[in-house]
């Protein structure tokens, strides 16, 4: 609970970096450009997860089972399991689309994660293409590794969420799976300047899982102002690696 409240802390610090620091306008059109691929994604989502969730319930014959029994309880469960289907679904969505940006703005992450890291430090920030590149190397690895399980993760869940009852608790799981994974590549960047291993840094993670949850969850929140999101997450990771360290 401790990394959580840390992790909220550091998005305050992140606004107030930002506005110290005139970030605001060198964050603004890469945050455009993410905010108009989300909104054609999500388009995309709708039109595709309706047919999937049809398509699902044919295969299954849950429709026709469902005609031939006239129960409304039965029919309640079922719109019920839609519902958490489509939700767990479209987190699936954003887990593949969240990965693609990571990998898309690598370069842009590990750059604003050291000028961050300098502006803290009271450290004259010179650009160095090889450092960074090295750095977003890093992260695309780590976004490919953690789409991967995310895919396996998301394919247990989808068939969990047609069981009624248990199902229910699917998109809840799913969030905080999701938060975990995203806050897991935002940290990544300030472990490697600070020359922990992949698998240090995976291991560090693993042991605060609050400071990974805490920092993907508020990701999610900071999409109803989406065009900040991916800088104010790269910032507050940054911040929050700090914090830790301090303790």
């Amino acid at each position: 609970m401790k990394e959580i409240v840390i992790a909220f802390r550091s998005w305050q610090e992140a606004r107030h970096f930002i506005q110290q620091h005139n970030l605001l306008r060198g964050i603004l059109w890469p945050g455009i450009l993410y905010t108009l691929l989300s909104v054609l994604g999500l388009i995309l989502f709708m039109i595709s997860s309706n047919e999937a969730v049809s398509w699902m319930s044919q295969t299954i014959g849950i429709e026709q089972w469902l005609q031939k029994e006239r129960s409304e309880w039965l029919s309640f469960l079922f719109v019920m399991n839609g519902m958490m289907l489509r939700l767990v679904l479209l987190l699936f969505y954003f887990a593949l689309f969240k990965n693609l940006i990571l990998i898309l703005g690598a370069p842009g992450f590990a750059y604003l994660s050291e000028k961050t890291e300098a502006l803290l430090e009271n450290k004259e920030h010179h650009f160095q293409w090889n450092e960074v590149w090295k750095d977003a190397q890093r992260g695309i690895r780590l976004a490919i590794r953690n789409t991967g399980l995310e895919a396996l993760y998301f394919g247990g869940l989808i068939l969990l969420a047609l069981v009624p009852f248990a199902g229910w608790i699917t998109p809840l799981i799913a969030l905080l799976m999701q938060g975990y994974y995203f806050g897991v590549s935002m940290l990544d960047y300030s472990f490697a300047r600070n020359q922990l291993t992949p698998a240090q840094s995976a291991v560090f993670s693993s042991h605060h899982k609050g400071l990974a949850i805490g920092n993907g969850l508020l990701f999610f929140a900071m999409h109803l102002f989406v065009l900040l999101a991916p800088a104010y997450a790269i910032i507050a990771a940054t911040f929050s690696v700090r914090q830790v360290k301090k303790v």
